[in-house]
């Protein structure tokens, strides 16, 4: 990870996530999570002050280091206990298979590399019972917003450490073995519309 990733994107990130929008809908994302919860791509671990008490410890990966102190802060305050642990999410997880109740993702599946890999360990680690929980921003279903998502494609990958904004989440979920039990499609307010086109939604294991 350069510089520019690790120490400037990350309060880039910050600060384009810190709006009342962006909360209330990882709020909502979350709502249903409970037992055991395997989150991936934590980031700076803003998911963690919002778990309802229905979760009863959560384990948080992510291939990278981003503002150490402020995830630490941000354990220490959170309602549920919070285990941190850094490895490449794309690559098998050190989890048994149905290892857990509900597996969580936001505004994470835009920046692994390969995330069809990805899709199927969460599919890999959820129990038949439990839940996939998403919220992940991607491609427009508005062809002219897609086009411009295309045209800027290659600009926000650089700018945004690895960001692909145009990929489709629904087929992405569903191409590698799970099935979407509820879907929200929407634009974030405040945000332009192409880092803005939400996926919110829930998906069970098909074993």
């Amino acid at each position: 990870m350069g510089f520019y990733s690790r120490y400037v994107f990350p309060h880039i990130v910050e600060w384009c996530s810190a709006g009342p929008d962006t909360e209330e809908q990882r709020r909502l994302a979350l709502a249903s999570a409970g037992g055991e919860v395997l989150e991936i791509g934590f980031g700076t671990g803003k998911n963690f002050l919002l778990y309802p008490k229905s979760v009863s410890r959560v384990i948080a990966v992510d291939c990278e280091r981003m503002q150490p102190r402020k995830v630490l802060d941000r354990i220490a305050a959170a309602p549920v206990p919070i285990t941190p642990i850094y490895q490449d999410a794309s690559r098998q997880l050190p989890f048994g298979d149905n290892s857990f109740d509900t597996v969580v993702t936001t505004f994470t599946l835009c920046s692994i590399d390969d995330v069809e890999s990805a899709v199927q360990e969460i599919g890999r680690v959820l129990k038949p019972t439990g839940s996939y929980l998403f919220l992940e921003h991607g491609h427009s279903a508005d062809p002219h917003v897609a086009r411009q998502q295309e045209l800027l494609a290659p600009l926000v990958r650089v700018v945004g450490a690895g960001c692909r904004m145009n990929r489709q989440i629904d087929h992405l979920i569903s191409g590698s073995g799970l099935h979407i039990v509820a879907l929200d499609r929407f634009v974030m307010p405040n945000t332009p519309r192409i880092l803005g086109e939400m996926y919110r939604g829930a998906a069970k294991s098909m074993n």
